[in-house]
């Protein structure tokens, strides 16, 4: 008998853990944070069409990422939030929208997948830029920051996310089965 409660712990784990390793390689290739920002980790925002599990897991690598890329301290609870934020979000257009007569809709529409990039998109969009104003005092105007914090978000979210929810889209109940 599996224990359900350790399957969806170790699921967070992993994807926390994984967020931080793609984060660090971004860091290392100078993509991970300042105006624009393009963290591999972001494409694991998917997850939540997948597995709650992705909710934590994505909130804490977060936090240990920013954390050991050398994020100052409202960067850190902000950032985290916004991603926090996204995959709640996320997980509620993937999941929350499902009643039992809905389930055969749902199940196959692809609309849904599409709309799963969107949140940690635009919590992003929102939450960074203020960070990068009003925490870093980087120069640049709100719309600026924006556009360069979306442009990199829409790469990673979208178009590297799209690529992972595809790629594992055959294989989730394999995968993800005992929190499908």
């Amino acid at each position: 008998m599996r224990n359900t409660k350790v399957i969806f712990i170790t699921q967070a784990a992993v994807i926390a853990a994984l967020y931080v390793v793609l984060t660090l390689l971004a860091n290392s290739l100078g993509l991970a944070n300042y105006a624009i920002q393009v963290r591999f980790s972001e494409a694991l925002t998917v997850l939540p069409y997948f597995t709650p599990a992705a909710i934590p897991g994505l909130f804490l690598g977060c936090i240990i990422s920013n954390t050991l890329t050398g994020c100052m301290l409202l960067d850190t609870v902000f950032g985290s939030l916004a991603t926090l934020i996204g995959a709640l979000v996320t997980y509620l257009i993937a999941h929350g929208l499902k009643k039992p007569s809905d389930v055969g809709f749902y199940k196959g529409n692809r609309a849904i997948k599409w709309l799963t990039t969107i949140p940690p998109i635009v919590a992003n969009m929102i939450v960074v830029p203020q960070v990068l104003i009003h925490v870093y005092e980087f120069p640049g105007t709100l719309l600026y920051f924006t556009l360069t914090v979306g442009a990199g978000e829409v790469f990673s979210c979208f178009v590297l996310g799209m690529i992972l929810l595809f790629a594992l889209e055959p294989r989730k109940y394999a995968i993800f089965r005992q929190t499908l």
